[in-house]
């Protein structure tokens, strides 16, 4: 008889560990769970960034910069809406490592620039064309946006002396003005940049 309570107690008490243990699973299970649903677990993957549709790709050597962009063309506008959504004043196309891989196409600025330069009667009137390793949609943007880009370079082009664009060096810095006033323009407008290079094909001072 003095044993039987002994015996309950002991029973009763490793009822009680087991509880305890399953317990504690229990929380530390859901503590788990909720840790790794916090990480992102239990989400759909996350797939990264998806590629723009509207941004203008590179051209190898030999294939149509024309081919590449109606390959890659989206409905009109949405692409470009898009980008500027994205990126607000948009992104500068890398260069490529190697140009020589890549097709460079050319696009003449048809009418020339014409401009008074600052503090002097002369003029300087310049013929611009530029170059991409793109496709053609950043020429087409160039054609697009023309009227925006003559406005800006006219104005930068009559803020520079006779003195600075007499000089080869000046003519230069010029170019690179002019490059990254379109750039500006299409980053702004499309979303993305895409001009390599300002050429100078004709340029006169008197």
């Amino acid at each position: 008889m003095s044993d039987e309570p002994k015996a309950k107690k002991k029973k009763g008490g490793g009822m009680k560990m087991i509880l305890l243990i399953v317990i504690a699973m229990v929380i530390g299970g859901a503590g788990a769970a909720g840790g790794l649903y916090a990480a992102g677990f239990f989400s759909p993957k996350d797939e990264g960034p998806k590629e723009d549709p509207n941004k203008p790709v590179l051209v190898l050597v030999g294939e149509s910069a024309e081919e590449i962009a109606k390959a890659h063309a989206v409905p009109h506008g949405e692409g470009a809406a898009a980008a500027h959504g994205a990126h607000g004043k948009g992104v500068d196309l890398p260069a490529p490592a190697n140009p020589a891989a890549y097709q460079a196409t050319y696009f003449q600025l048809q009418t020339p620039f014409t401009s008074n330069m600052i503090d002097t009667d002369a003029f300087a009137q310049i013929s611009v064309a530029v170059s991409t390793y793109y496709d053609l949609r950043v020429i087409d943007a160039i054609k697009t946006h023309e009227m925006a880009i003559r406005s800006q370079v006219l104005m930068m082009l009559a803020q520079q002396p006779e003195e600075t664009l007499s000089t080869p060096e000046g003519k230069r810095t010029l170019q690179g003005k002019i490059k990254v006033i379109i750039n500006d323009i299409l980053k702004q407008k499309t979303g993305y940049g895409g001009v390599d290079n300002v050429y100078f094909t004709n340029f006169v001072i008197q």
